[in-house]
């Protein structure tokens, strides 16, 4: 109804009320050419509707985006005028959830006897539109007696739509250790120096990004080793206690990063589960800053995927999450940015918006990643190298153009 309002109004406005408008009942100027729209897509009004005939027709409704965020039957209104005669053609179409769930984990499962966990929770599904699927096992197992039992697991979501994935769960012995192990070389680290040859650029900047887990850290070391950046973690949610803490060692971090000259941007490890816990986090950070200057953006940084199935929650919800965060902090005049591994921003993520992102994906010594969409910052590997910090580190290619 409020749409229907809206477009009226529009109407007068543009055209001024001066008389009748004739309802083109027979379809003789415009016809719909689509009976359904999927839920939370992108459609507009030229999508739906094709002119009949080639007139003199002035259309005085916009292209406005059709809204696709509420199931059912909607009516919609198009305003028009031929050779000065006012038209208005009423259609309807059905908001529809057609998609079925996904699964997005493994689908071979290990036990040990006597496992009393949610079977449906050893793998991670999820849907578009439902936060909260449910699962059905069909198959014989036997928690109690070891073996490999073949099992159907049925997802449905609020719509009926149906995805069915046979899962290998394997029933064993608990794993005791002892006796005696050979050593194993450990791998060899992929150096600082090596991907300066390879990615280094005039369009391009090296850089790392660190935490407390890299503990104290020589920046003059990393910034004289070719490093002309650092993204460092300025907090994290906590899983159990799902409070925020600040990373102990950022303040020190953002101080001599600074000092040393090489430019700075932060990451909040957040598990917001909801818009309003998503706007508090970004204001946290905020907050946190204190009105630091920052060269780089503030990155949103959500992978807390095995626990996906507790939050109950849609990947419609989680992309809206991940832009009410980055919305706040560049209302407050930072740039924001969104984490997340390959396989994740090509199945969940969406990014209608456009945003920066930062890519996660590790290949074969720092080699070429294969994604295809568009990102701003590229993380090669975790087990870098590099003069200044001891033990491994992420290693960033930053984009300029």
């Amino acid at each position: 109804m409020k749409k229907v309002v809206i477009l009226i109004m529009i109407c007068f406005l543009l055209t001024g009320c001066f008389g009748k408008v004739s309802e083109d009942k027979n379809q003789k100027y415009y016809k719909a050419i689509m009976n359904n729209v999927e839920v939370y897509s992108d459609v507009y009004l030229k999508d739906v509707i094709e002119e009949n005939i080639n007139d003199d027709i002035t259309l005085v409704s916009d292209n406005y985006k059709i809204d696709t965020d509420t199931l059912g039957s909607h009516e919609y209104e198009l305003y028009y005028k031929v050779k000065n005669k006012k038209y208005v053609y009423k259609f309807k179409l059905n908001t529809v959830d057609s998609k079925a769930p996904i699964v997005f984990s493994g689908t071979s499962k290990t036990v040990n006897i006597g496992y009393d966990g949610e079977l449906c929770d050893l793998i991670t599904y999820g849907d578009d539109y439902d936060g909260n699927i449910k699962c059905e096992i069909t198959g014989d197992y036997d928690l109690n007696t070891a073996g490999t039992y073949k099992l159907l697991y049925k997802l449905s979501d609020s719509s009926n739509n149906v995805k069915e994935v046979n899962v290998t769960l394997t029933v064993r012995k608990p794993v005791t250790s002892g006796g005696t192990t050979t050593p194993t070389e450990p791998a060899p680290k992929i150096e600082f120096s090596d991907m300066l040859q390879k990615h280094k650029t005039s369009k391009t900047e090296l850089g790392v990004d660190v935490s407390k887990w890299q503990g104290k850290i020589d920046y003059d070391k990393v910034k004289a080793a070719g490093a002309s950046f650092v993204m460092m973690r300025i907090g994290v949610e906590g899983s159990s206690t799902r409070e925020l803490s600040i990373d102990p060692f950022y303040e020190q971090n953002i101080e001599e990063a600074k000092k040393a000259g090489l430019k700075v941007g932060v990451y909040l490890y957040s598990i917001a589960t909801s818009k309003e816990k998503a706007k508090e986090h970004a204001e946290w950070v905020i907050k946190t800053l204190n009105k630091e200057k920052l060269d780089l953006p503030i990155v949103f940084d959500w992978e807390s995927w095995s626990s996906w199935n507790s939050y109950k929650i849609s990947f419609h919800e989680i992309n809206e999450i991940a832009n009410t965060f980055i919305e706040t902090v560049e209302n407050k005049g930072y740039e924001g940015m969104l984490y997340s591994s390959k396989y994740y921003l090509e199945t969940i993520w969406q990014n209608k918006k456009g945003y920066p992102v930062w890519l996660a994906h590790y290949t074969n010594e720092g080699n070429k990643t294969n994604y295809t969409g568009k990102y701003k910052m590229w993380q090669l590997c975790s087990d870098g190298h590099i003069d200044g910090i001891n033990g491994d580190v992420d290693i960033d290619v930053l984009y300029l153009d």
